[in-house]
């Protein structure tokens, strides 16, 4: 198995310079609506029982990032470097938007999970890249000696780069939402549902475009990356749950957190993926690649079948949905 995750992280996923620039845009579009749907007044009402919010920031912002990198760890010589480093890289992003639709069918708190991917949002332009260089730094200086690691040998990932990008890709979308909410709030209200709702078929419109475009490699790759993004997601959804029962929060809030953590934005990682600036194209990160695209992928199959089981198969969306 080790020789073919070896042979994916030589493979170039074909993706144009047109597909990179609809990958931004649409990461720029969810994180415009993410702003539109943020209300201060949530804010406003967690600081009155902060407990539950610490809980999910915890959860999703040292946990999520520790536990990858010791499960990366764990892994050793089953996993090249570079896959390791996929999966830091997408532990460290924010949550991804859909998480709020996810913790709705599973009958989870709306007004916690909203203000998390809120915050997840907001907190990630300055945690993701400092999460992503710390833990993948350490997993790199951990490979340093190893004869594997000549793959990542010249791969130093560079805080300011990262934040640059995310800056751009999150940050200023964010901000515009949140002034066009603010300056107005009657279109906001006419535009978010159909916003939020264009921008996860744009994304879902995007993993079918890589996919599509590289349907040969997915098929002979996809059964080796599976069951790393299994264990990988199962162990995200674990960590939120348990994080919640560890602090005696009840099950609604519990479920939350663990989709929450459990769902990540992983078009973000494959956006910084595709950035030139932060890795150099001449290095082999096909495995990072195929790891991101498949998170992509399999978190929307295991959050909604979580949600199902949560609501025992009996998923009815409501117009908070």
């Amino acid at each position: 198995m080790l020789e073919i995750l070896q042979e994916i992280d030589h493979v170039t996923i074909d993706f144009s310079e047109n597909g990179k620039l609809f990958l931004n845009l649409t990461i720029a579009l969810i994180m415009f609506g993410v702003a539109l749907d943020i209300n201060m007044q949530d804010f406003v009402d967690l600081t009155k029982k902060p407990k539950p919010a610490l809980v999910g920031i915890l959860s999703q912002f040292l946990l999520m990032p520790l536990f990858t990198f010791l499960l990366a760890l764990s892994l050793g010589g089953y996993i090249t470097p570079t896959i390791g480093l996929g999966m830091i890289l997408v532990a460290a992003c924010p949550g991804g938007n859909i998480s709020n639709f996810i913790s709705c069918l599973a009958k989870g708190n709306i007004a916690l999970s909203v203000s998390l991917t809120a915050f997840s949002s907001l907190g990630g332009i300055i945690l993701t890249p400092l999460n992503f260089t710390f833990w993948g730094n350490l997993y790199i200086k951990y490979y340093s000696g190893s004869a594997s690691s000549e793959l990542v040998r010249d791969l130093n990932i560079d805080v300011l780069d990262v934040l640059q990008t995310i800056v751009i890709i999150l940050g200023i979308p964010l901000a515009l939402g949140l002034t066009f909410k603010l300056k107005l709030p009657r279109i906001t209200a006419k535009i978010l549902t159909p916003i939020k709702r264009f921008s996860i078929m744009a994304f879902l419109a995007i993993i079918v475009l890589i996919f599509s475009s590289n349907v040969d490699l997915f098929v002979k790759y996809i059964p080796y990356i599976f069951f790393i993004v299994l264990a990988h997601n199962a162990l995200a959804l674990s960590l939120g749950f348990g994080a919640g029962k560890l602090f005696k929060l009840n099950k609604r809030d519990s479920k939350t957190i663990a989709i929450e953590t459990g769902i990540q934005n992983s078009g973000l990682a494959l956006a910084l993926l595709f950035n030139p600036a932060i890795f150099p194209q001449n290095l082999a990160i096909g495995g990072m690649a195929f790891i991101a695209a498949w998170w992509g992928v399999w978190h929307i199959i295991s959050g909604l079948s979580l949600a199902g089981f949560w609501s025992k198969f009996s998923i009815t969306p409501t117009g908070d949905c």
